[in-house]
Protein backbone atom coordinates (compact mmCIF):
# COMPACT_ATOMS: atom_id res chain seq x y z
CA UNK A 1 0.00 0.00 0.00
CA UNK A 2 1.45 3.26 -1.29
CA UNK A 3 1.91 6.53 1.56
CA UNK A 4 -0.74 8.10 -0.18
CA UNK A 5 -3.58 5.35 0.30
CA UNK A 6 -2.31 5.51 4.08
CA UNK A 7 -2.92 9.08 4.20
CA UNK A 8 -6.51 9.02 2.46
CA UNK A 9 -7.48 6.30 5.17
CA UNK A 10 -5.62 8.03 8.26
CA UNK A 11 -8.11 11.38 7.26
CA UNK A 12 -11.28 8.98 6.97
CA UNK A 13 -10.47 7.79 9.93
CA UNK A 14 -10.40 10.81 11.43
CA UNK A 15 -12.86 12.63 10.07
CA UNK A 16 -15.18 9.61 11.20
CA UNK A 17 -14.04 10.01 14.86
CA UNK A 18 -14.68 13.83 14.65
CA UNK A 19 -17.97 13.58 13.53
CA UNK A 20 -18.45 10.53 16.33
CA UNK A 21 -17.74 13.27 19.01
CA UNK A 22 -19.53 16.01 17.11
CA UNK A 23 -22.83 13.71 18.13
CA UNK A 24 -21.73 12.90 21.05
CA UNK A 25 -21.17 16.44 22.03
CA UNK A 26 -24.73 17.63 20.76
CA UNK A 27 -26.42 14.95 22.72
CA UNK A 28 -24.71 16.08 25.82
CA UNK A 29 -25.50 19.74 24.94
CA UNK A 30 -29.38 18.57 24.70
CA UNK A 31 -29.61 16.74 27.65
CA UNK A 32 -27.83 19.70 29.59
CA UNK A 33 -30.97 21.59 27.96
CA UNK A 34 -33.68 19.61 29.73
CA UNK A 35 -36.11 22.15 30.73
CA UNK A 36 -36.51 22.63 34.84
CA UNK A 37 -38.53 25.49 36.71
CA UNK A 38 -36.12 26.47 39.14
CA UNK A 39 -36.49 28.39 42.84
CA UNK A 40 -36.38 31.47 41.36
CA UNK A 41 -38.48 30.90 38.39
CA UNK A 42 -41.09 29.39 41.01
CA UNK A 43 -40.70 32.40 42.88
CA UNK A 44 -41.87 34.96 40.19
CA UNK A 45 -44.74 33.18 39.34
CA UNK A 46 -48.49 33.37 40.62
CA UNK A 47 -49.38 30.47 43.33
CA UNK A 48 -53.03 29.46 44.38
CA UNK A 49 -54.05 27.48 47.39
CA UNK A 50 -56.72 25.08 46.73
CA UNK A 51 -59.61 26.21 49.39
CA UNK A 52 -62.57 23.90 50.71
CA UNK A 53 -65.67 25.31 49.61
CA UNK A 54 -67.25 25.27 53.28
CA UNK A 55 -71.06 24.61 51.10
CA UNK A 56 -70.68 28.01 49.84
CA UNK A 57 -70.45 29.17 46.03
CA UNK A 58 -70.30 32.14 44.37
CA UNK A 59 -73.40 32.81 41.81
CA UNK A 60 -73.61 35.85 39.39
CA UNK A 61 -76.63 37.25 38.08
CA UNK A 62 -77.51 39.92 35.76
CA UNK A 63 -78.31 43.48 37.13
CA UNK A 64 -79.86 46.53 35.99
CA UNK A 65 -79.58 49.83 38.05
CA UNK A 66 -83.40 51.30 38.95
CA UNK A 67 -83.61 54.94 41.41
CA UNK A 68 -84.16 54.15 45.47
CA UNK A 69 -88.34 53.76 45.08
CA UNK A 70 -88.65 54.94 48.35
CA UNK A 71 -86.33 58.18 47.73
CA UNK A 72 -88.20 59.03 45.11
CA UNK A 73 -90.77 62.00 43.80
CA UNK A 74 -93.13 62.26 40.97
CA UNK A 75 -94.14 65.92 40.82
CA UNK A 76 -97.77 66.14 38.95
CA UNK A 77 -99.40 69.88 38.05
CA UNK A 78 -101.70 71.13 40.97
CA UNK A 79 -103.17 73.31 38.82
CA UNK A 80 -103.89 74.30 34.76
CA UNK A 81 -102.35 76.62 32.90
CA UNK A 82 -99.26 77.86 30.39
CA UNK A 83 -95.72 77.12 31.49
CA UNK A 84 -93.32 80.44 31.14
CA UNK A 85 -90.60 78.81 32.03
CA UNK A 86 -88.70 75.48 32.69
CA UNK A 87 -85.36 76.11 34.71
CA UNK A 88 -83.95 72.48 35.03
CA UNK A 89 -82.79 70.14 32.88
CA UNK A 90 -82.69 65.80 32.61
CA UNK A 91 -80.09 65.24 34.95
CA UNK A 92 -79.36 68.02 36.49
CA UNK A 93 -79.00 67.70 40.75
CA UNK A 94 -81.96 69.70 42.29
CA UNK A 95 -82.10 71.25 45.87
CA UNK A 96 -85.44 70.35 48.36
CA UNK A 97 -87.45 73.41 47.69
CA UNK A 98 -85.93 74.81 44.50
CA UNK A 99 -87.91 75.95 41.90
CA UNK A 100 -88.07 73.56 38.55
CA UNK A 101 -90.95 75.12 36.62
CA UNK A 102 -92.81 77.89 36.38
CA UNK A 103 -96.94 78.02 35.21
CA UNK A 104 -98.88 81.02 34.77
CA UNK A 105 -102.39 79.94 35.85
CA UNK A 106 -105.63 81.98 36.40
CA UNK A 107 -106.47 79.21 39.55
CA UNK A 108 -103.55 80.52 41.18
CA UNK A 109 -105.35 83.73 41.12
CA UNK A 110 -108.36 82.62 42.29
CA UNK A 111 -106.33 81.07 45.39
CA UNK A 112 -104.72 84.56 46.16
CA UNK A 113 -108.16 86.01 45.81
CA UNK A 114 -109.83 83.81 48.22
CA UNK A 115 -107.09 84.38 50.64
CA UNK A 116 -107.36 87.77 50.56
CA UNK A 117 -111.10 87.56 51.05
CA UNK A 118 -110.75 84.69 53.86
CA UNK A 119 -108.53 87.71 55.68
CA UNK A 120 -110.70 90.64 55.03
CA UNK A 121 -113.46 88.44 56.68
CA UNK A 122 -111.85 87.35 59.78
CA UNK A 123 -110.92 91.21 60.56
CA UNK A 124 -114.48 91.87 60.18
CA UNK A 125 -115.46 88.77 62.14
CA UNK A 126 -112.77 89.98 64.94
CA UNK A 127 -114.80 93.32 65.08
CA UNK A 128 -117.89 92.28 65.79
CA UNK A 129 -116.81 89.68 68.62
CA UNK A 130 -114.46 92.93 69.83
CA UNK A 131 -118.32 94.66 70.18
CA UNK A 132 -120.57 91.80 71.14
CA UNK A 133 -117.88 91.51 74.20
CA UNK A 134 -117.96 95.14 75.58
CA UNK A 135 -122.43 94.91 74.88
CA UNK A 136 -122.50 91.75 76.92
CA UNK A 137 -120.69 93.11 79.89
CA UNK A 138 -122.51 96.58 79.77
CA UNK A 139 -125.77 93.83 80.01
CA UNK A 140 -127.20 95.31 75.99
CA UNK A 141 -126.91 91.61 74.80
CA UNK A 142 -127.33 88.35 75.71
CA UNK A 143 -124.47 85.57 76.47
CA UNK A 144 -126.12 83.48 73.29
CA UNK A 145 -125.36 86.77 70.54
CA UNK A 146 -121.86 86.74 72.04
CA UNK A 147 -121.30 82.98 71.50
CA UNK A 148 -122.81 83.09 67.80
CA UNK A 149 -119.76 86.06 67.45
CA UNK A 150 -117.50 83.99 68.95
CA UNK A 151 -118.46 80.76 66.54
CA UNK A 152 -118.38 83.26 63.40
CA UNK A 153 -114.68 84.05 64.52
CA UNK A 154 -113.76 80.62 64.45
CA UNK A 155 -115.18 79.75 61.59
CA UNK A 156 -113.34 83.17 59.43
CA UNK A 157 -110.15 81.90 61.03
CA UNK A 158 -110.49 78.45 59.65
CA UNK A 159 -111.47 79.84 56.82
CA UNK A 160 -108.37 81.83 56.37
CA UNK A 161 -106.03 79.03 57.10
CA UNK A 162 -107.07 76.79 54.75
CA UNK A 163 -106.68 79.44 51.87
CA UNK A 164 -103.56 80.55 52.88
CA UNK A 165 -102.20 76.60 52.85
CA UNK A 166 -103.80 76.39 49.51
CA UNK A 167 -102.28 79.58 47.94
CA UNK A 168 -98.84 78.13 49.83
CA UNK A 169 -99.41 74.35 47.91
CA UNK A 170 -99.68 76.59 44.70
CA UNK A 171 -96.61 78.79 44.78
CA UNK A 172 -97.84 81.48 47.18
CA UNK A 173 -97.91 83.80 44.67
CA UNK A 174 -100.96 87.11 44.17
CA UNK A 175 -99.44 87.29 40.00
CA UNK A 176 -100.75 83.93 39.01
CA UNK A 177 -97.69 82.81 39.12
CA UNK A 178 -97.77 78.87 39.90
CA UNK A 179 -94.27 77.27 41.12
CA UNK A 180 -93.63 73.53 40.76
CA UNK A 181 -90.62 73.17 43.51
CA UNK A 182 -88.77 69.86 44.32
CA UNK A 183 -89.97 68.22 47.48
CA UNK A 184 -86.42 66.87 48.09
CA UNK A 185 -82.79 66.73 46.97
CA UNK A 186 -82.13 64.67 44.32
CA UNK A 187 -81.46 64.45 40.51
CA UNK A 188 -83.95 64.75 37.72
CA UNK A 189 -84.42 61.12 36.07
CA UNK A 190 -87.89 62.20 34.34
CA UNK A 191 -89.16 65.43 32.82
CA UNK A 192 -92.26 65.22 30.58
CA UNK A 193 -92.78 69.61 30.49
CA UNK A 194 -91.20 72.03 28.30
CA UNK A 195 -91.65 75.98 28.34
CA UNK A 196 -95.16 77.21 26.20
CA UNK A 197 -96.67 74.15 27.00
CA UNK A 198 -99.90 74.06 28.27
CA UNK A 199 -100.94 71.84 31.27
CA UNK A 200 -103.71 70.66 32.89
CA UNK A 201 -104.62 69.85 36.75
CA UNK A 202 -106.32 66.12 35.71
CA UNK A 203 -102.54 64.91 33.45
CA UNK A 204 -101.68 61.50 34.92
CA UNK A 205 -98.42 61.98 33.83
CA UNK A 206 -95.60 63.68 36.17
CA UNK A 207 -93.90 66.66 34.97
CA UNK A 208 -90.83 65.76 37.18
CA UNK A 209 -89.48 62.32 39.01
CA UNK A 210 -86.76 63.14 41.47
CA UNK A 211 -84.58 60.78 42.98
CA UNK A 212 -82.07 60.24 45.46
CA UNK A 213 -79.81 58.63 44.01
CA UNK A 214 -77.08 58.16 47.26
CA UNK A 215 -78.47 54.88 47.58
CA UNK A 216 -79.90 52.57 44.55
CA UNK A 217 -81.94 49.81 43.83
CA UNK A 218 -80.01 46.58 41.68
CA UNK A 219 -82.76 44.44 40.25
CA UNK A 220 -81.60 41.01 39.72
CA UNK A 221 -82.67 38.16 38.57
CA UNK A 222 -82.84 34.52 39.98
CA UNK A 223 -83.60 31.01 38.05
CA UNK A 224 -85.57 28.65 39.81
CA UNK A 225 -82.46 26.56 40.40
CA UNK A 226 -80.82 29.45 42.35
CA UNK A 227 -83.56 30.41 44.55
CA UNK A 228 -82.94 28.27 47.57
CA UNK A 229 -79.40 29.22 48.05
CA UNK A 230 -80.04 32.94 48.66
CA UNK A 231 -81.48 34.63 51.58
CA UNK A 232 -82.45 38.53 52.23
CA UNK A 233 -79.63 40.00 53.74
CA UNK A 234 -76.38 38.36 51.77
CA UNK A 235 -73.78 40.40 50.84
CA UNK A 236 -73.30 40.74 47.36
CA UNK A 237 -70.65 42.90 44.59
CA UNK A 238 -71.66 44.81 41.43
CA UNK A 239 -69.66 44.95 39.07
CA UNK A 240 -70.43 47.24 35.59
CA UNK A 241 -69.43 47.78 32.09
CA UNK A 242 -68.60 51.44 32.64
CA UNK A 243 -66.23 50.86 35.74
CA UNK A 244 -64.31 48.14 35.21
CA UNK A 245 -62.02 47.98 37.74
CA UNK A 246 -64.41 49.20 40.33
CA UNK A 247 -66.74 46.66 42.59
CA UNK A 248 -69.64 48.19 44.46
CA UNK A 249 -70.71 46.22 48.02
CA UNK A 250 -74.21 45.78 48.72
CA UNK A 251 -76.78 43.52 50.78
CA UNK A 252 -80.21 41.78 49.13
CA UNK A 253 -82.87 43.51 50.86
CA UNK A 254 -85.61 41.88 49.47
CA UNK A 255 -86.80 39.22 47.59
CA UNK A 256 -89.83 39.44 45.55
CA UNK A 257 -91.75 35.56 46.47
CA UNK A 258 -93.62 35.28 42.41
CA UNK A 259 -91.90 33.51 39.95
CA UNK A 260 -92.57 35.31 35.88
CA UNK A 261 -94.10 32.96 34.68
CA UNK A 262 -92.72 33.55 31.00
CA UNK A 263 -89.15 33.86 31.81
CA UNK A 264 -89.42 31.64 34.51
CA UNK A 265 -87.29 34.02 37.01
CA UNK A 266 -87.65 35.77 40.41
CA UNK A 267 -86.76 39.09 40.74
CA UNK A 268 -84.62 40.64 44.12
CA UNK A 269 -83.45 43.85 45.02
CA UNK A 270 -80.05 44.92 46.45
CA UNK A 271 -79.66 48.04 48.03
CA UNK A 272 -76.03 49.52 47.49
CA UNK A 273 -74.55 52.61 48.07
CA UNK A 274 -73.67 54.94 46.00
CA UNK A 275 -70.80 57.35 46.57
CA UNK A 276 -69.95 60.10 44.03
CA UNK A 277 -73.16 59.00 42.04
CA UNK A 278 -70.95 56.70 39.98
CA UNK A 279 -74.55 53.95 39.38
CA UNK A 280 -77.00 55.45 37.15
CA UNK A 281 -80.71 54.12 36.81
CA UNK A 282 -80.44 52.23 33.68
CA UNK A 283 -77.40 50.80 33.85
CA UNK A 284 -76.31 47.07 33.52
CA UNK A 285 -73.97 45.08 35.61
CA UNK A 286 -73.69 41.39 36.99
CA UNK A 287 -74.07 40.69 40.79
CA UNK A 288 -71.87 38.09 42.72
CA UNK A 289 -73.58 36.49 45.43
CA UNK A 290 -71.74 33.76 47.79
CA UNK A 291 -74.69 31.84 48.26
CA UNK A 292 -75.76 28.51 50.26
CA UNK A 293 -74.30 25.12 48.38
CA UNK A 294 -74.82 21.26 48.76
CA UNK A 295 -71.23 21.33 46.86
CA UNK A 296 -68.16 20.52 49.36
CA UNK A 297 -65.22 19.46 47.01
CA UNK A 298 -61.82 21.31 46.73
CA UNK A 299 -62.25 24.56 45.05
CA UNK A 300 -59.49 26.69 42.81
CA UNK A 301 -59.38 29.51 40.23
CA UNK A 302 -60.15 28.47 36.92
CA UNK A 303 -57.28 30.30 35.75
CA UNK A 304 -55.15 27.40 37.55
CA UNK A 305 -57.16 24.75 35.05
CA UNK A 306 -55.42 23.79 31.59
CA UNK A 307 -57.55 22.04 29.26
CA UNK A 308 -55.78 19.62 26.93
CA UNK A 309 -56.73 16.86 24.87
CA UNK A 310 -60.18 16.67 26.23
CA UNK A 311 -58.67 16.17 29.67
CA UNK A 312 -57.72 18.87 32.60
CA UNK A 313 -54.51 19.30 34.10
CA UNK A 314 -52.99 21.59 36.73
CA UNK A 315 -49.37 22.30 37.24
CA UNK A 316 -48.85 21.12 41.16
CA UNK A 317 -46.21 22.26 43.09
CA UNK A 318 -45.13 19.42 45.17
CA UNK A 319 -43.71 19.72 49.04
CA UNK A 320 -40.15 19.86 47.68
CA UNK A 321 -41.04 22.64 45.34
CA UNK A 322 -40.86 20.47 41.78
CA UNK A 323 -43.13 21.10 39.49
CA UNK A 324 -45.15 18.27 37.63
CA UNK A 325 -48.55 18.04 35.40
CA UNK A 326 -51.41 16.97 37.54
CA UNK A 327 -54.85 15.09 35.98
CA UNK A 328 -57.64 16.63 37.69
CA UNK A 329 -61.50 15.71 37.26
CA UNK A 330 -64.15 19.09 37.40
CA UNK A 331 -66.97 18.43 40.03
CA UNK A 332 -68.58 21.60 38.65
CA UNK A 333 -67.74 25.53 37.60
CA UNK A 334 -69.61 28.52 38.47
CA UNK A 335 -67.77 31.76 37.52
CA UNK A 336 -64.34 32.12 37.94
CA UNK A 337 -63.92 29.06 40.30
CA UNK A 338 -64.02 25.15 39.69
CA UNK A 339 -64.67 22.27 42.26
CA UNK A 340 -62.18 19.34 41.70
CA UNK A 341 -63.81 15.85 42.66
CA UNK A 342 -60.21 14.04 41.93
CA UNK A 343 -56.85 15.28 41.68
CA UNK A 344 -56.22 17.88 44.22
CA UNK A 345 -56.91 18.16 48.07
CA UNK A 346 -57.48 21.66 50.12
CA UNK A 347 -53.74 22.75 51.20
CA UNK A 348 -52.33 21.86 47.50
CA UNK A 349 -50.76 24.84 45.81
CA UNK A 350 -51.34 25.55 41.86
CA UNK A 351 -49.29 27.42 39.29
CA UNK A 352 -51.72 29.99 38.50
CA UNK A 353 -49.15 32.37 35.71
CA UNK A 354 -48.00 31.43 32.39
CA UNK A 355 -49.28 27.77 33.08
CA UNK A 356 -49.84 27.46 29.61
CA UNK A 357 -46.34 27.36 28.25
CA UNK A 358 -44.71 26.17 31.16
CA UNK A 359 -47.20 22.99 31.05
CA UNK A 360 -46.66 22.32 27.12
CA UNK A 361 -42.61 22.72 28.39
CA UNK A 362 -43.10 19.99 30.71
CA UNK A 363 -45.13 17.73 28.31
CA UNK A 364 -43.14 17.46 25.99
CA UNK A 365 -40.41 15.65 28.18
Amino acid sequence: MTPINLNIKNILLLTAISVGLACTNHKTEAVKEKFTITDSLLNRLLIDTVQQANGKSDLRFSAKIAANEEKKSDLYPMVSGLVSRVNVRLGDKVTAGQTLANVLSAEVSGFDKDAISASAELKNAGRVLSQAEQLFESGLSSARELEEARNDFQIKKAELKRASAVLKLNGGSSSGMYAIKSPIGGFVIEKNITDHMQIRSDNDKSLFTIADLSKVWAMINIYESDISKIKAGDEVELSTLSYLDETFKGKIDKIYNLIDQESKVMNARVVIPNPGFLLKPGMLGTVKVSGNSNVNLPVVNSRAVIFDNNKNYVLLITKDRKVRIQAVEIGRKTGDKIYISNGLQPGDKVVASKQVFLFESLKSQ
